[in-house]
């Protein structure tokens, strides 16, 4: 029988995709590898027309097989100089040794008649499928059906029935171009990184006999990140804070019960204490208050547009409380269990084709947002037309529904989040009242601002934009008069 071999990224990924194909009838068995299950099952390959019956047999590595590391006479530190790295000759190795994936691969593969790859769909991804392909091909039964391709690669962006069938009825080819950009990298962190740690390292256990370090590492990406940090932590220390001046005010209307509100000055602050004391020495006696004008003015808040890795992980931390790489370990097994498309895109629009009508369905009886995707169902569906499409994966969006219960309480904010900005990207804008009104205490003017919203909009599903109205319900009217209740100076640091 022909047998085809199917390798994930991640041994859950693997089961996911397994489940998905035999429609749950699927067999598990050990491997050689304790990481990696092995899942068959029995199915037509090609799909669609012209296919012959098959046996599958799905499984995974544990992202890359392969490493990139300088043959062994250039580990010397003392005896090699830094720059000579940047010509030195590299090696390839395996990741994992203890997992023994290289042997795995072949064993599995030994034999079979096609290898379909199903590695993330990124360029790290693409790359892992050609280090798969090293160690399965060579091994591999080279008797197949005549005028067929022996491997295949599978595109997808989401762990969920559709998007599975879809990407095994359009199988394509690994990208070499995309995999070689990922060598490139690859050798550009390790020259640079080990040239420049061993230069450092050398340069400051010389210098600093007493250095509490036996490396100092530098990364491409990380020691420039890291230089901005000190940048701002150097500025925070140089700073020199200046106390500055202003006056604030309270003033009520209709005696006890009625509203008290307070009051910003009409003037910037002043760093001259003194001459602060001189203007409140010339409203302090003051008891009234006149009203000199109003506005009132409508203001919008557009709705967001679709998430991308950044937002996420940026919402994540200030909203959510959860840190980015906690955050993105929650999202790939949200997307790896098919409840969230894939985690890791910079595109922020929706492509032309994209099913929102599926996606909103199966939120539609959600209890907590469900009203909101069958109220959306209910009009006509209008996309953001901001954004920007990158052509790497669409912007991450829930896939299907999921409560509090099926989910651990970190991966439920995280699912919860992106379910709600998706929503949110198309429900209409939020409307709101601005009413700004300008207040005359003696030769002072002092100021009253706030906000009334007219319309939720989106917010009504996103919270995190919502436009909160005033405390106190407050009617303006120009020359209405009020008490004064205080006026006083404060000093405050900038």
């Amino acid at each position: 029988m022909v047998v085809v071999l199917m390798v994930a990224e991640k041994p859950s990924l693997a089961r996911s995709l397994a489940e998905i194909l035999s429609k749950k009838q699927c067999r598990r068995r050990k491997s050689d590898c304790s990481a990696c299950d092995v899942y068959e099952f029995e199915g037509i390959f090609p799909p669609g027309g012209g296919g012959v019956r098959v046996t599958f047999k799905m499984t995974s590595v544990c992202g890359h097989v392969m490493s990139l590391d300088f043959q062994p006479q250039y580990n010397k530190w003392e005896q090699i100089d830094p720059v000579d790295l940047f010509d030195a000759e590299t090696m390839k190795k395996e990741s994992m040794p203890n997992l023994r994936i290289p042997h795995f691969l072949r064993n599995e593969g030994k034999g079979v008649d096609y290898l379909v790859l199903w590695l993330d769909c990124d360029k790290e991804g693409e790359n892992i499928c050609f280090e798969v392909m090293e160690e399965v091909e060579p091994v591999m039964r080279h008797q197949r059906i005549p005028s067929t391709q022996a491997v295949y690669r599978a595109r997808f962006s989401s762990i969920t029935e559709s998007a599975i069938l879809k990407a095994f009825g359009a199988l394509g080819l690994p990208d070499w171009n995309e995999s070689r950009s990922v060598d490139a990298r690859m050798e550009l962190d390790l020259r640079i990184g080990c040239a420049f740690t061993r230069f450092q390292t050398m340069t400051f256990q010389t210098k600093y006999a007493g250095l509490n370090s036996s490396v100092i590492s530098y990364g491409p990406c990380q020691t420039p990140t890291l230089g901005f940090c000190v940048q701002r932590h150097d500025e925070i220390l140089q700073f020199k804070s200046e106390k500055y001046w202003k006056l604030a005010a309270k003033i009520s209307r209709g005696g006890r019960g009625g509203p008290v509100v307070s009051l910003d000055w009409g003037r910037e602050g002043l760093f001259d204490k003194e001459v602060t004391l001189l203007f409140l020495a010339r409203v302090q006696d003051c008891r009234e208050a006149v009203v000199v004008g109003v506005a009132e003015k409508p203001r919008s808040k557009a709705p967001p547009i679709a998430l991308h890795t950044v937002e996420l992980l940026r919402a994540a931390s200030s909203k959510l409380h959860i840190g980015p790489k906690l955050a993105m370990d929650y999202a790939e097994r949200l997307y790896t269990e098919g409840y969230i498309s894939y985690p890791r895109t910079e595109t922020t629009k929706y492509p032309k084709d994209f099913d929102f009508r599926s996606i909103l369905s199966s939120l539609s009886g959600h209890p907590e947002f469900g009203e909101h995707a069958s109220s959306i169902l209910r009009t006509s569906i209008k996309p953001p037309s901001g954004g920007v499409d990158v052509g790497d994966h669409p912007p991450i969006t829930p896939m299907r529904s999921a409560s509090r219960d099926q989910l651990r309480d970190s991966e439920w904010k995280i699912y919860d989040f992106v379910a709600r900005h998706f929503l949110a990207t198309l429900m209409p804008e939020c409307k709101y009242k601005l009413t700004e009104v300008e207040i005359s205490i003696g030769s002072e003017v002092f100021h009253w601002s706030g906000t009334t919203p007219t319309s939720p909009g989106f917010t009504a599903v996103y919270p995190w934009q919502e436009v909160h109205g005033m405390e106190t319900s407050v009617e303006w009217n120009k020359d209405q008069h009020w008490n004064v209740d205080q006026v006083a100076h404060s000093g405050t640091s900038e």
